[in-house]
């Protein structure tokens, strides 16, 4: 009796953990709860403007399955046209993480554009960590990120 009830309760943990495991993969764009990518800060403006401008709900475009904004029509223009040219590298994920073979979220204020590609940190503390050795932490990331999507 004990071994029937044994198995009754493994089956019932695979097929739980069976049926979740598809929710547990990352999306390929971090968004929050209501899928606003990047907390709602407009990515054309770390290269218009030269830093984070929260956007606005007047200038909204869905991409990748998540809500991008922007602060004015005209950053929302540029992005329509060319999104991968604007859009934060590994998915808006923090590039920290991603280099290190992980995923986390990101502070919008800790950002960095190098050739020409935008990239997020978890903080202004790791992003200094990241700042240390770009070209690695890139290189890794690039490898990295795939099989982080795969999983």
């Amino acid at each position: 009796m004990r071994l029937k009830s044994l198995l009754r309760l493994l089956s019932a943990l695979v097929m739980v953990f069976t049926l979740t495991r598809p929710a547990l993969a990352i999306e390929p764009v971090y968004s929050d709860f209501f899928g606003k990518a990047i907390q709602g800060y407009d990515p054309v403006a770390y290269f218009a403007e030269g830093k984070p401008v929260e956007g606005s709900k007047q200038y909204q475009y869905e991409w990748n399955d998540a809500t991008w904004y922007f602060s004015s029509s005209k950053n929302q223009s540029a992005f329509i046209e060319n999104p991968e040219k604007y859009a934060p590298q590994y998915g808006g994920y923090c590039a920290w993480a991603v280099s290190q073979g992980y995923t986390a979220k990101i502070d919008p204020n800790a950002w960095y554009i190098h050739d020409d590609k935008l990239y997020l940190n978890y903080n202004k503390s790791i992003q200094a960590k990241w700042q240390k050795d770009i070209p690695r932490n890139v290189a890794n990331a690039d490898v990295n990120w795939p099989s982080l999507l795969a999983n």
